[in-house]
């Protein structure tokens, strides 16, 4: 029954939808933690240090961490798949009277594809940066996040590539509430402004918080 659902696209759209529903509320605990690096080194570190032990004691040393990013993973992966069987069982399904005729899609679609191409290159980058330090400029300070995040940004190409990047995260989010909004069935003719106003806040407010810190950090108020 599971693997029917799955192979469905009707069960794809529904995984589309739930997991980018826990992406979006992940964004949304992330941007609140990450607020803290404009209170200073001591809130934004003890938050750190807070993310590899909340559980505790009921959970083991970074379990609770480990949890949220297993979850993360598999939302990451199974909207990632999702999307690209449901794109090829699109392009499958057109029409081809004419030989040299290309495919039309729409702006929304071709937003979505690349704005998720992006994302995905860049959680890779974001990880190898602020996670391992493997990408890391200015030397890589295991336990200290708040500097970590200063060097990041005290590089052009660290902000070049997280701008973009968030810009891309905010339509993608925009785009990607309403449709999982319609998908699982929360559309409806007198609830379809008050979702696009939804959609529409959740991207602004996103996309300039996260915006906010790169900015904090080459306009000084962050240092």
């Amino acid at each position: 029954m599971a693997l029917g659902f799955w192979q469905s696209t009707l069960g794809k759209k529904i995984v589309m939808g739930v997991t980018g529903l826990i992406m979006i509320g992940y964004l949304c605990a992330h941007l609140l933690g990450n607020m803290k690096i404009f209170f200073g080194p001591g809130e934004f570190n003890a938050y750190g240090h807070w993310l590899r032990v909340m559980g505790a004691p009921v959970l083991h040393h970074q379990w609770g961490l480990w949890i949220a990013r297993l979850v993360l993973l598999t939302s990451v992966v199974l909207h990632a798949v999702s999307a690209y069987q449901l794109s090829r069982r699109d392009i499958k399904a057109r029409p081809q009277k004419y030989v040299h005729t290309k495919p039309r899609m729409s702006y929304a679609t071709r937003t979505m594809r690349w704005g998720g191409v992006i994302l995905g290159l860049f959680i890779v980058w974001h990880i190898l940066d602020l996670t391992t330090g493997t990408t890391h400029s200015g030397g890589f300070q295991e336990g200290h996040p708040y500097q970590n995040v200063v060097d990041t940004f005290s590089t052009w190409y660290g902000n070049v590539i997280y701008i973009v990047a968030m810009l891309a995260m905010g339509m993608h989010v925009r785009h990607g509430f309403w449709s999982a909004a319609q998908t699982l069935g929360a559309g409806n003719h007198t609830r379809d402004r008050a979702l696009k106003a939804i959609a529409n806040a959740l991207a602004i407010v996103l996309t300039a918080g996260f915006i906010s810190i790169p900015v904090g950090v080459m306009t000084g108020v962050v240092s």
